[in-house]
């Protein structure tokens, strides 16, 4: 596809909900939640918080398995300005700074000129679950749904860097994107890796899923960097840039940190300032897709409980389940994990309700470290609403 006109498109389908998902049935509550009436280009209805910059949140019932639905993935832009089209006629992936010759790929290149790679990874916003701490913290007040996971074919940016060839003293790489601020005086969004992070599981995705990259989730590529929070996964990538020093940025030095102690946790109540450091690598957590809450079953009916764990890669060792509010646990069924340790991990448990009224089920996560994912009440705040990793709960209606 030669340009990809996607807001005058926009424009065309935005009274329209996506195929297989009436408008009637969009705007009902889901989880506590309601899903937008309408629905993006390539997106179903999701749960929307803002369409400039678009912000969309994936509903829980998704997290029964362990891909996720290009359609059904969240989304999140942090600028108002988002490119109308990409013409792939003159789009180009540069490559400057501290190299021995500066590169401009284009999109066929970087398909045929490197070896293509695939990694299946988790792609988690920082703020995802933000709503859940007390007192409120700020930001976008996301659920559990800006996550994600998907298989991402691309190019190694090793590799692509190699080419360029990075001259001796070179330590840092900046990642540019093609969104914009509206606001001349406002800091674009920009991170930088150390080079000792450079693995070879950090590609320049072009697909998704087995599709090219959807407009709203970075098209045409984007960065990927298994294990970290999606703010360091730049989107529409335009530019990398290799420098001998760490250049201070608004998004890496004052938005997207936490308090830099053992608990990553401040007192909501204090105004001292704290030590901080930037989120990086993601915390163990596993979502309960189904049931969801308010789901009613029938008393002393098989009920399984379906949903998905994960980490920064140390993988997960097991998935707990609770559905007597916490006083006992018992192991679930994970899935084989072929998918990799960045991936979803699948798991279910069944059992059969005895009683009638309101019961609470309970998910905890722990992985092969030895991290345990902690009940809501034992989280520490942090004043941006970072890192949110309590054991998930949901409440179901015995019939």
């Amino acid at each position: 596809m030669q340009r990809r006109d996607f807001f005058k498109k926009s424009l065309v389908v935005a009274g329209v909900a996506a195929v297989g998902t009436s408008l009637e049935a969009a705007s009902q509550p889901l989880d506590g939640q309601k899903l937008s009436k309408v629905a993006f280009p390539q997106k179903r209805p999701m749960i929307t918080y803002s369409d400039r910059p678009p912000l969309l949140e994936t509903p829980r019932e998704v997290f029964t398995n362990a891909i996720t639905p290009n359609d059904h993935f969240f989304v999140r832009w942090h600028m108002p300005e988002i490119p109308t089209y990409i013409d792939l006629n003159t789009y180009r992936l540069k490559v400057d700074g501290l190299v021995e010759k500066e590169l401009s790929f284009t999109l066929d290149q970087l398909k045929a000129e490197f070896e293509p790679v695939e990694v299946v990874s988790v792609l988690q916003c920082g703020g995802n679950g933000r709503s859940a701490f007390a007192p409120i913290a700020g930001g976008i007040q996301w659920g559990n749904g800006a996550v994600g996971n998907a298989k991402w074919k691309g190019a190694r940016l090793r590799d692509i860097l190699e080419r360029a060839g990075i001259k001796k003293g070179a330590d840092w790489i900046s990642f540019y994107g093609l969104e914009k601020a509206a606001y001349y005086k406002t800091p674009n969004f920009v991170r930088e890796m150390h080079m000792e992070e450079l693995g070879d599981h950090v590609i320049v995705a072009y697909e998704m899923n087995g599709e090219e990259l959807p407009y709203l989730n970075g098209y045409p590529v984007r960065l990927i960097i298994p294990g970290y929070y999606s703010d360091s996964w730049v989107k529409m990538l335009s530019n990398l840039t290799v420098t001998a020093k760490y250049e201070e940025l608004f998004f890496m030095d004052v938005a997207y940190r936490i308090p830099d102690n053992a608990t990553e946790s401040e007192d909501p109540h204090s105004h001292k300032k704290v030590k901080t450091k930037p989120i990086t690598t993601m915390n163990v957590k596993s979502m309960i897709g189904y049931p969801t809450n308010e789901t009613k079953v029938y008393c002393n009916s098989h009920t399984t409980v379906r949903g998905v764990a994960f980490d920064q890669g140390k993988g997960i060792k097991e998935v707990q389940i609770s559905v007597d509010g916490g006083k006992t646990w018992e192991a679930a069924i994970l899935d084989d994990g072929t998918l990799g340790r960045y991936s979803f991990r699948e798991f279910r448990y069944t059992f059969k309700p005895g009683t009638y009224g309101k019961v609470k089920i309970m998910s905890k996560a722990i992985n092969l470290a030895g991290e345990v994912q902690p009940l809501a009440e034992e989280m520490g705040w942090n004043h941006g609403g970072y890192k949110y990793n309590g054991i998930d709960v949901v409440t179901i209606e015995v019939v």
